[in-house]
């Protein structure tokens, strides 16, 4: 089992596509855990990244997220109301 502070290896097995609200654009397909809404998107959790830009949308460019580090792992934190989840 992984220590206190660490990211389980394999991760969540639920995966979800993150598009850009405005432009539908696809901007993440992504190992999401829990239930909740997105709030931060681990990057080692990402399976598919389709930005060109870090945290800039690919299609319309609007920044949908700020990179940061939370609990050692860096990350993106989600700008509300700027992507939609399924």
């Amino acid at each position: 089992m992984a220590g206190y502070g660490q990211t389980k290896k394999k991760g969540p097995v639920r995966t979800v596509q993150i598009s850009c609200l405005q432009c539908k654009a696809p901007i993440f397909k992504y190992r999401k855990g829990g239930k909740g809404a997105l709030v931060k998107c681990f990057i080692e959790r990402i399976v598919e990244d389709h930005t060109t830009t870090v945290c800039h949308c690919p299609g319309c460019g609007q920044e949908f997220a700020r990179e940061t580090m939370i609990r050692g792992a860096p990350a993106y934190k989600m700008i509300g109301g700027k992507v939609h989840m399924k």
